[in-house]
Parts: structure tokens; sequence; C-alpha cells
């Protein structure tokens, strides 16, 4: 019996599967067991990014190639289409392994940039440049995107408030954020709304230089909404400058509410 245990031993080793299934790092275990168990060579995140998905349609597809694309020897394709980076030269359509030593003669990467066109396209890059560049863009492209912005006014603001309100929403233009502008009608007001509709004409022609607007002064309830765009940014030309204009976002909106919290308390 003791024999025939060894024996078992031997074929499945104390603790296999408690490794197999813990989550425990191969670290916290002792170096005795370790070397029983060499630790398994893991494929690379760029070699398994397309493996991984083998049920993704053709646009998930394009989409884990653009965030990881497929570079020299991990290219699919038998046959690419060539362009190199530095000049643009387009080398047309080369078998795969002439493309990769036409790559390797100028000391580059053959990176796959479109792997769902017919045949895939390839630049000639330095992979690593590149990776930084893409990195680049999408940092910028996340800087750029347009944010909401609101400035609010009262039928009974004073020609100060409204001065400092437009400003402020100019400003929000300038940084290329919409401005939602509301007014809101309280009591009595509700029965005078041309008054409303025309400070918001007023803004409106004050930002003409700054601003396109997206939605016309529209009733909403208690409230006239309306939406300004801003206008490309060779095309605006600021009416005014104001002690903030070096003010980051979060700190206009907070001159912002207040300016509209000072006028509800003087309501």
């Amino acid at each position: 019996m003791a024999y025939a245990a060894n024996i078992f031993n031997l074929a499945h080793p104390p603790g296999l599967a408690y490794m197999q299934h813990s989550k425990r790092p191969a670290a916290c275990y002792s170096s005795r067991t370790r070397s029983a168990f060499p630790e398994r060579t893991l494929p690379t995140v760029a070699a398994e990014s397309h493996s991984s998905f083998p049920n993704a349609d053709s646009k998930e597809r394009q989409t884990i190639s653009s965030i990881i694309p497929r570079v020299n020897g991990r290219i699919r394709a038998r046959e690419v289409r060539v362009i190199v980076a530095a000049n643009n030269e387009q080398l047309g359509v080369l078998k795969l392994q002439d493309a990769m030593r036409h790559a390797r003669e100028l000391g580059l990467d053959l990176v796959e940039v479109a792997p769902n066109a017919d045949p895939p396209v390839c630049r000639i890059v330095d992979f690593g440049k590149y990776r930084y560049e893409q990195a680049k863009q999408e940092k910028d492209r996340k800087h750029a995107t347009t944010k909401l912005k609101e400035v609010k006014f009262r039928v009974k603001t004073g020609e100060h408030d409204y001065m400092t309100k437009v400003r402020h929403a100019e400003q929000f233009l300038a940084k290329g954020n919409k401005v939602r502008v509301q007014l809101q009608f309280r009591g009595r007001e509700n029965a005078h709304q041309e008054l409303g509709f025309a400070v918001l004409e007023r803004v409106k022609n004050d930002l003409t230089s700054m601003s396109s607007v997206e939605m016309e002064p529209r009733k909403m309830g208690r409230a006239i909404n309306m939406v300004l765009s801003p206008l490309p940014a060779h095309r605006r030309k600021r009416r005014w400058t104001i002690e903030a204009e070096d003010l980051d976002e979060a700190a206009l909106d907070a001159a912002a509410r207040s300016h509209d919290s000072d006028e509800e308390e003087a309501d």
C-alpha cells in the first residue's frame, strides 16, 4: 500500500489541484513546489487580442485591431498593401514576406493599420513612435469632447449681472463648449413671456460672433431654453474680456452658479 501511494504521489503531486484552482500567485508557494510545476509562458496581449474574440463581428474586430494592431510576424494576410510612413510612398500590393523584408531593410516595423481592407493596409513605421502618436491623438480627442454648460437669466436680471453672465457664456464658447441659456419665470412673470424671449434674443445677438443657434428659444414648462454651439475656432471673435479669463472651467461654473444664487436671494 505504501508503494502504491508513492507511485500515485509521483503521478499526482500533492497540492497540484490546489495550485491549479487557487488564485494565489506562484511566488506564494515554496521553491520545491514551484520547481515541480514551472510557470506556463502566457502569449502576449497582441497575440490574444484577435484570437480571444472568435465570435466578434467585423466592426468589433476593427475596434480590437485599432487598439492593438498586428505587427511584423503577427500579420496573417498573405498579401498586404504597403505604405512607407516617412514619405507616404505607396509600394503597392506585396507578399507579406517581401513587405517585412523591406521594413527590416529600413530598420522599421510593418504595422497593420487597416485589417479589414482587401488586401489589408500596412505602414512601414517605427512601432514605438506609432503607438505614441496614437495615444496622443486619443488624448487630444478626449480633451476636445464638447461639454454643455448652462447660464441662467431672469426677466429682472440687472444690467451688471446680465453682462457678467454673457461674458461667462462667451468664455464657455471660447473653450469650445456648447451653452444652454435658460430663463426661469416666477410668479406673475409667466404672464409676460414676451419679456423672457426678448432677453434671450438679446443674448443671442450679443454672442453672434462666437456662436450659432443650435436650438431656438423654446418654452418648456416655466422656463425658456436656448442652446448655442461654438463657431469654428478661426471664426470666433470675442467682444469682451473678463477678469477671470484665465480661470478653468470649474472656476467659471462656480462663478456662474454664484451669480444665479445671488439673484435668487435678491428675489
